[in-house]
């Protein structure tokens, strides 16, 4: 059997995006972060004393034997558990859509950290909306490649509606970049309807208001 090795190949489009927001040498805790590529790329170019959050009891052990601070928890319930304020950054990397209470899970990420960076599928990407319009069925591309049946994503989302949700749990949006599949940035920067329209995915970083 192939032994698995984390952070082998090209980095994640979403991670070097979130890397970028993030100051160098600050307090980071990345929920629901997989294999801890994200936590490691942080570290080492950004020097964040970095703690990951991860479901998956397997993941968690290969995080750990690489020397990185996970813990197994379930965002939907384990969050509540963390004190205000105790990062300056709390980060949810493609996997809001995979939450069952995203509006609960964004407040809490918004109170545990300073600010919060989340990177999510933009499920109105133009591709999405003509599978939507002329075949009548859920779509799949390499985005979301996973039958409906199947498919963690209970909680698929555009941009906009994300954008409203921030606005529903009192926060405003500091940064936000769309990007295509090839992690290319969007050369659009007032047009959300635009965002909306050309981004396959996308990164925001948020900051609670007042």
């Amino acid at each position: 059997m192939q032994k698995a090795v984390p952070f082998a190949g090209q980095q994640r489009a979403d991670h070097l995006l979130i890397a970028e927001m993030v100051a160098p040498g600050s307090r980071v805790l990345d929920v629901g972060c997989g294999d801890g590529a994200l936590l490691k790329l942080l570290a080492e170019t950004k020097g964040v004393d970095g703690r990951g959050v991860e479901l998956s009891r397997e993941k968690v052990n290969l995080c750990v034997k690489h020397g990185l601070s996970v813990i197994q928890g379930d965002a939907d319930r384990d969050l509540a558990d963390y004190p205000d304020q105790a990062f300056d950054y709390a980060v949810l990397s493609l996997t809001i859509q995979a939450t069952r209470d995203p509006k609960t899970v964004l407040t809490n990420l918004l109170r545990i950290g300073r600010r919060a960076i989340v990177s999510f599928p933009n499920f109105g990407h133009w591709k999405i909306r003509a599978q939507l319009l002329f075949t009548g069925r859920m779509p799949m591309t390499p985005n979301l490649p996973e039958p409906w049946y199947t498919t963690a994503d209970a909680h698929l989302c555009t941009i906009k509606d994300f954008v409203d949700l921030v606005a529903l749990v009192d926060a405003e949006v500091e940064e936000g970049v769309a990007f295509n599949s090839k992690g290319e940035r969007l050369p659009i920067r007032r047009s959300l309807s635009l965002q909306n329209l050309l981004g396959e995915k996308a990164v925001f970083k948020l900051k609670r208001r007042g």
